[in-house]
C-alpha cells in the first residue's frame, strides 16, 4: 500500500481510510505501507504519523482478533510499524532517473517483489497518492533480464492520477496491470470512485452522513481516530474494498465488477480486450428511487449500504465474513435447472433475505447491454423467500448467438449472477455468491447465418446455479 500522509491530528482523508483499512487488515497480507507525496503535498513525506493510529489499532486488536478465523489473523501493531517506509520527499518523475537512488519504500518494493524469483503470485499496489515510488522501481529494473517477469507481478490500483509518474509508468510500461480512473488533471467530479460517499446522482447517503458515521463508526479507540469528515469521504477506500474477497468479487478481472468498481481496458487489439494493462471507468445500469440510473459511479454506490454496514459492524466488533471464489458452471441453452441455497446460515441465528441479481455489464461488449445479453427466467419454489429458484435458460437462438453478426455459437456469453443473501442484525451485513454461467449449444455445428433480428427479439440474459452459501 502506497499513500499520503502528512498527518493524523487534522481533517486527514487518509487517516479516515487507515482505520477502514485496518478494521479489513485480516482480508488481506499486507507486504508493506509506504508513505509518498501528491500533488497537495509535494515535498514532504511522515511514515511516523502512521504510527499513531498503528497504536491506537493495538488496542483493539484483541477483540478484533476473537471474531475472526483462525486461518486469516489480523497483524500486530508492531508488524504495521515495521513495514512502513518513506518514500522520496519529491514531487512525481523528480524522484526517477539514472542518478537518482531508490527511496527506501522504493527498495522495499524490489526486496518484497524478488525475494521469491519462482513465485508467480500477485502482488497488489494500492495507492492513495503519487506513484514515484513504483516508478522508481520500474525504471531501476528497466534492464534487468527478469524485468518483464516482475512487472507480471505487479497489480496497481490508484485513485486518479495524483502525480505525474502515474502517466509515465502507462505509457513507457503498457504490459503493467493497472487500475486508474481517466479524467482531466484534479477534475476527480468524473471518477468512479466517488461513488464510495459522494452525494453523486442516484446514490442514498444515509449511510455516509456524519450524523450516522457518529453513531456507527466513530466508537470505540478506533473510532475514536476516525476525523468527522468535512467534505466526502473514503475516496481512496475502493483500493482495498476491491480485495476484499466476500464472494463477489474476482480480482484478476476489473470488468466483473466489486465493492471497488468497475473498470474496463483502455486499449483491445485485433484478438480483444486484454486482461492487463490499463482499465478505466465504465457504467453500470442500477435502480432508485424508482429510477433507472446509469453512471459509473455507480459500480460502487450499487454497494454502498454493504460495504458500510461491514464497516460499522467490525467497529462494533462484531463477526466478519469469509467468502468464496466465484462458481463457474456450463448449463445447456433450453433447459431449465433448479437452484438450492437452503443450507445458508447465520451464526448469529439472525434472519437472512436472498436476494439474486444478474449483473449484465460484465456480460456486454458494448455499453446497451440488452441488445447482446440474453435473459431468463427465474421461478421462486418453496415458501417463495429466495432459497430455492428454478432457472429457465433461453434457447441457443438466443443465447448463444452473436446478435450483431447473427452468428451461432457453440458457447454463448459468459454470464454473471449475484446472489447476496442479508442478516437482520444492526448494522445489517451482506455477504455475496457469483456464478459464472457458461450457456452450451449442444446442437452446435457451425456459424451458420440467420436473418437479422428485429430489434424487439432482442433480450438480456442471465443464469443461477445451485449454491451452498455460507454467511
Amino acid at each position: 500500500m502506497i499513500n499520503d500522509q502528512p498527518s493524523c491530528s487534522a481533517d486527514s482523508e487518509t487517516s479516515r481510510q487507515l482505520v477502514a483499512f485496518l478494521a479489513k487488515r485480516h482480508n488481506f497480507q499486507t507486504e508493506g505501507v509506504v508513505a509518498v507525496t501528491r500533488v497537495w503535498l509535494q515535498n514532504r513525506v511522515a511514515p511516523e504519523a502512521l504510527h499513531e493510529i498503528a497504536d491506537v489499532y493495538g488496542k483493539v486488536i484483541d477483540n478484533l482478533q476473537a471474531h475472526t478465523h483462525p486461518d486469516s489473523p489480523y497483524p500486530s501493531a508492531s508488524y504495521i510499524k515495521s513495514v512502513t517506509e518513506a518514500g522520496p520527499p519529491v514531487y512525481g518523475m523528480d524522484a526517477v532517473g539514472d542518478d537518482i537512488p531508490l527511496s527506501e519504500g522504493g527498495e522495499f518494493l524490489l526486496e518484497r517483489l524478488t525475494s521469491n524469483p519462482q513465485s508467480s503470485e500477485p502482488l497488489w499496489v494500492i495507492v492513495w497518492g503519487g506513484v514515484n515510488v513504483l516508478a522508481q522501481f520500474l525504471y531501476r529494473i528497466r534492464n534487468r533480464p527478469d524485468a518483464a517477469s516482475l512487472r507480471a507481478k505487479l497489480r496497481v490500483y490508484t485513485i486518479s492520477d495524483q502525480d505525474d509518474s502515474g502517466a509515465w509508468i502507462r505509457l513507457q510500461y503498457p504490459d503493467v496491470f493497472y487500475i486508474c480512473c481517466v479524467h482531466g488533471w484534479c477534475q476527480y467530479d468524473g471518477a468512479t470512485w466517488l461513488g464510495v460517499s459522494a452525494p453523486v446522482h442516484g446514490a442514498d447517503q444515509t449511510k455516509v452522513t456524519r450524523e450516522w458515521l457518529k453513531e456507527h463508526i466513530q466508537i470505540g479507540p478506533l473510532g475514536a481516530v476516525y476525523p468527522t469528515p468535512v467534505f466526502s469521504m473514503e475516496g481512496d477506500t475502493p483500493t482495498f474494498l476491491y480485495l476484499i474477497q466476500n464472494g463477489h468479487r474476482v480480482s484478476e478481472e476489473p470488468s466483473y465488477g466489486s465493492w471497488g468498481g468497475r473498470y474496463l481496458p483502455v486499449n483491445a487489439s485485433a484478438k480483444g480486450a486484454p486482461n492487463r494493462g490499463h482499465f478505466a471507468d465504465t457504467p453500470d445500469y442500477v435502480t432508485a428511487d424508482g429510477k433507472r440510473i446509469r453512471s459509473n459511479h455507480a459500480t460502487i454506490w450499487h454497494w454502498r449500504d454493504a460495504f458500510q454496514d461491514d464497516f460499522a459492524a467490525r467497529c462494533s466488533i462484531v463477526n466478519g465474513i469469509r467468502g468464496l471464489e466465484p462458481v463457474y458452471l456450463e448449463v445447456d441453452a433450453g433447459s431449465s435447472i433448479t437452484l438450492d441455497t437452503s443450507e445458508t446460515y447465520d451464526p448469529d441465528r439472525d434472519k437472512l433475505t436472498f436476494k439474486w441479481e444478474q449483473y449484465c455489464e460484465p456480460s456486454a461488449t458494448q455499453s446497451y447491454h440488452p441488445f447482446e445479453v440474453s435473459s431468463l427466467d427465474i421461478k421462486l419454489l418453496g415458501d417463495g423467500d429466495g432459497r430455492k429458484v428454478e432457472v429457465s435458460v433461453m434457447p441457443a437462438e438466443k443465447s448463444c448467438i452473436v446478435v450483431r453478426s447473427q452468428k451461432m455459437l457453440e458457447k454463448g456469453p459468459l454470464l454473471h449472477l449475484i446472489l447476496s443473501v442479508t442478516d437482520s442484525g444492526t448494522p445489517a451485513l451482506t455477504s455475496y455468491r457469483r456464478v459464472l454461467i457458461q450457456p452450451i449449444n449442444r446442437d452446435y455445428t457451425g456459424p451458420g447465418d440467420k436473418k437479422p433480428l428485429a430489434d424487439e427479439d432482442l433480450f438480456a440474459f442471465a443464469i443461477l446455479l445451485w449454491l451452498n452459501a455460507q454467511h
